[in-house]
Parts: structure tokens; C-alpha cells; sequence
């Protein structure tokens, strides 16, 4: 160590000078292009409880008559939920097909789904479906929308059961 000031001052000034000069190469460094150029982004996103996996069964007195008196409930309703089950097709062709199952331990939680997926600009028909019942062969919501995307464009795609199935935005 020198007890020289000039020396000193000198020094810490080398050492800014290159912490100022590491940042600024990091700065205007390489540019990051988080999506293609002519690409736009569908995202579907949605939380969903599906339906019971069979209907409510109303006891006998027989039944209810072996079950404890605190267990006596005239209905007996499953707590296990359905599987979730969306597909999304653009143009026709499926872009995004998921199987999701009801988590915690008895199966009987809603499920939350967030996916993106990148698609080419340009006008396009979208159809979402869903099935959320064990019970009902098929899909128990489908929605189309046709939309004209542009360059980072993104379209959002919601489930809300107050307006009975699938909404664009």
C-alpha cells in the first residue's frame, strides 16, 4: 500500500473507469429477442373446478341406518372431481391438446392452467374446447373466434362459467 495520495487517486480511478467500462459493454451488449419476428402469442389461461365424477346418490334408510348417527347424510355426493380436458385448434389443426387431472388428495380441487403458445401473424380461426365432466362424451364448452393478429400480438384466452364458456381477448 503507498501512502501516497496522488498515487491513491489514481488508482480508484483506473478501478471506476473499468467497472464503468464492464458495464457499459454489458449494457449494448447483444440484443435479446424475447419472440420471432412475424409472430404473435396465444395464451390460455384459467382456473376450473371440474364436475363431480358421478351424480349424487340419495341414501335408503338402509343405508343410513349402518352409518354412524354423525355420518347420516340423506346424500351421498363424490368429492373426486373430472379430469380437465382442453384443446385448442387454429385453422382447423390442434395447437395445444391438454389432459390435466384435479389435484389433492382426494382429487376433488380445481385446476390451473397458463399455457402460451407462439403462432405466425396473419388472420386465423380459433376454437377452444373443454370437457369437464366424467359423464358427458365430448366437450361441455366450445368457443370459436376469428382474429387478424399482428406482429407481438397477444391474445388472451379465459374460461369463465358467469359467461358460459370461453372469451377472447
Amino acid at each position: 500500500m503507498t501512502n501516497n495520495p496522488a498515487i491513491r487517486y489514481l488508482l480508484q480511478a483506473i478501478n471506476l473507469f473499468l467497472f464503468m467500462a464492464l458495464i457499459a459493454a454489458f449494457s449494448s451488449g447483444p440484443s435479446v429477442r424475447q419472440l420471432e419476428e412475424g409472430m404473435a402469442v396465444i395464451t390460455l389461461a384459467f382456473g376450473h373446478a371440474g364436475q363431480p365424477v358421478r351424480a349424487c346418490h340419495k341414501r335408503t334408510p338402509d343405508e343410513l341406518a349402518a352409518l354412524a348417527p354423525n355420518m347420516r347424510a340423506p346424500m351421498d355426493c363424490p368429492r373426486e372431481r373430472s379430469i380437465i380436458k382442453v384443446e385448442l385448434l387454429m385453422d382447423g389443426k390442434s395447437i395445444l391438446n391438454l389432459t390435466v387431472p384435479p389435484p389433492g388428495a382426494f382429487k376433488d380441487q380445481g385446476v390451473d392452467i397458463y399455457e402460451n403458445v407462439t403462432v405466425p401473424i396473419g388472420r386465423h380461426k380459433f376454437t377452444v374446447r373443454m370437457n369437464d365432466s366424467a359423464l358427458v362424451k365430448g366437450y361441455t364448452y366450445s368457443n370459436s373466434y376469428t382474429a387478424d393478429l399482428t406482429a407481438a400480438q397477444l391474445l388472451f384466452i379465459d374460461f369463465s362459467q358467469q359467461a358460459n364458456g370461453f372469451t377472447f381477448n
